[in-house]
């Protein structure tokens, strides 16, 4: 089985949490979790040349990332109500992906933050959710037989792991924030095996 694809924009370092956080949960089920994200988007009068790697933190994606890997986990900031236009960008990109059906019948999920209670989490999540169904994927929510998303007044939805980036926390997950991000790196993994396997959870 290939690698649990991790892929996020971060800014301020709180979707970072959420995917380190997945990645955590991933790992618990003994897969491997790729960390990646995709570079940030400059005017062209300021800078026409290929993105450089970052300096820390987990390189950029590339198609072949997501050739390789058995599921993906995809996370933005929120950005007026939809995905950053960053990530938007390279999923733009991936149109040879959706000609070869490169990515058909994988599971995926997706999470962000926001910095506010009400600053548009679950049209963001489901707007991350259309070129995945493009992509022929398998949507992987979070049902509520997760004890957390029935009490939780931080983040956390059914459409999939949350922060609110509220002052008292900034980019700290609270504990039923990290808690969410876990069960959900455990299903997207153990999907992932099943789908592998040719079983059906």
């Amino acid at each position: 089985m290939g690698p649990v694809l991790i892929l996020y924009y971060s800014r301020h370092g709180a979707t970072a949490a959420l995917a380190r956080a997945i990645a955590l949960g991933v790992e618990a089920t003994g897969a491997t979790a790729r960390l990646r994200t995709v570079p940030p988007l400059v005017t062209i009068e300021e800078n026409n040349a290929p993105p450089v790697e970052p300096e820390s933190g987990p390189p950029y994606v590339t198609l072949q990332d997501l050739k390789e890997c058995s599921a993906l986990a995809l996370g933005s900031p929120t950005r007026f109500g939809n995905m950053a236009a960053a990530l938007k960008h390279f999923l733009d990109s991936t149109s040879s992906l959706w000609l070869d059906g490169a990515l058909i019948n994988k599971p995926a999920c997706v999470f962000t933050s926001s910095s506010s209670m009400h600053g548009g989490q679950e049209s963001t999540l489901l707007s991350m959710m259309l070129p995945l169904l493009h992509h022929g994927m398998v949507i992987c929510g979070l049902p509520y037989s997760e004890p957390a998303l029935h009490s939780t007044t931080e983040g956390g939805t059914p459409y999939g792991p949350t922060h609110v980036a509220l002052s008292q926390h900034g980019n700290q997950l609270t504990q039923t924030e990290k808690q969410l991000c876990i069960a959900q790196g455990k299903r997207l993994a153990t999907l992932a095996a099943s789908l592998n396997q040719g079983n059906v959870v």
